[in-house]
């Protein structure tokens, strides 16, 4: 069965993204999508944490809290719109920077959303993922490229403590503008952070985000890349496909080449979530 844990970017409720959340969950539909997690972006908690798109459009935060509470509501009518056909849960991707927490707490209790992707986008109070200049700055705020890593993955690792996400959004998206990001990654002093957030979302329970952006960009390896993978496989970690689609053309991207990539890396169909519902992919710890 096709699943797709964090999707649903729509031009209705996010500013970077096209094609209204009509089409998107009617692409999904038609691709044969039994699950369907709608993740549209937590609004931010200030004028403070707006990205740079939003600053130019004249939003505020006000504003934007008031966009994804018709988010929520629009996201039902289509859950409702699809019972019987295809499931939706009703989901949110986060931010997490300064007081992040109880804001998704709140955020989470009032709109008794379905689940959440745990997503990090700052370091340093800086996003580093908007492009190769954010992450420049990203990177002199948190004083070198290796501190960058390591201060992503401490954020990160208070982020699941904190949040515990269901899923856990594009685990090593940090090498997004690290043109040798696999090699910065298995640094030693970062790779034992890789490992102890792995550690972290095996005990928790939680599932990876097996992201294909990073593809559908034109990158060689997904989020998150090979020797993440294998290590999650090793602890018996879950990883559930993640389009991340911001666009009709979007939706079902690289579904057959995931597949392929984790079977190959000795890991079959399986389920979790809180359920115990959500087809996933894993592999028995290793013995």
């Amino acid at each position: 069965m096709r699943a797709c844990l964090h999707g649903g970017h729509s031009r209705d409720f996010c500013d970077h993204a096209q094609d209204s959340l009509d089409d998107l969950a009617a692409a999904y539909a038609r691709q044969g999508f039994s699950l369907v997690a709608l993740t549209e972006h937590m609004p931010p908690l200030s004028n403070r944490w707006r990205y740079a798109d939003e600053v130019a459009l004249g939003r505020d935060a006000a504003w934007m809290a008031g966009r994804f509470a018709a988010y929520v509501q629009k996201a039902r009518q289509l859950r409702a719109e699809y019972a019987g056909r295809m499931e939706i849960l009703v989901g949110m991707e986060t931010e997490w920077y300064e007081h992040a927490g109880p804001w998704i707490a709140q955020l989470r209790h009032l709109y008794a959303l379905d689940m959440v992707v745990g997503s990090v986008h700052h370091v340093a109070g800086v996003c580093f993922d908007a492009s190769p200049e954010s992450y420049a700055q990203a990177q002199a705020a948190a004083g070198g490229l290796v501190d960058l890593y390591l201060a992503y993955f401490d954020a990160q690792l208070t982020l699941l403590k904190s949040v515990r996400p269901e899923v856990v959004g594009h685990f090593d998206i940090i090498r997004i503008f690290d043109p040798h990001g696999e090699e910065t990654l298995v640094r030693p002093e970062v790779w034992a952070r890789v490992r102890r957030n792995l550690e972290a979302v095996r005990d928790l329970g939680l599932v990876l985000d097996a992201n294909v952006a990073a593809w559908r960009k034109g990158a060689a390896e997904i989020y998150p890349c090979t020797p993440v993978l294998e290590a999650a496989r090793d602890m018996g970690i879950a990883l559930a496909y993640g389009d991340d689609a911001h666009a009709v053309a979007h939706v079902g991207f690289a579904w057959e080449r995931l597949d392929a990539h984790l079977r190959a890396l000795g890991m079959t169909a399986s389920v979790a979530g809180p359920q115990g519902s959500w087809p996933v992919w894993r592999a028995m710890p290793a013995t």
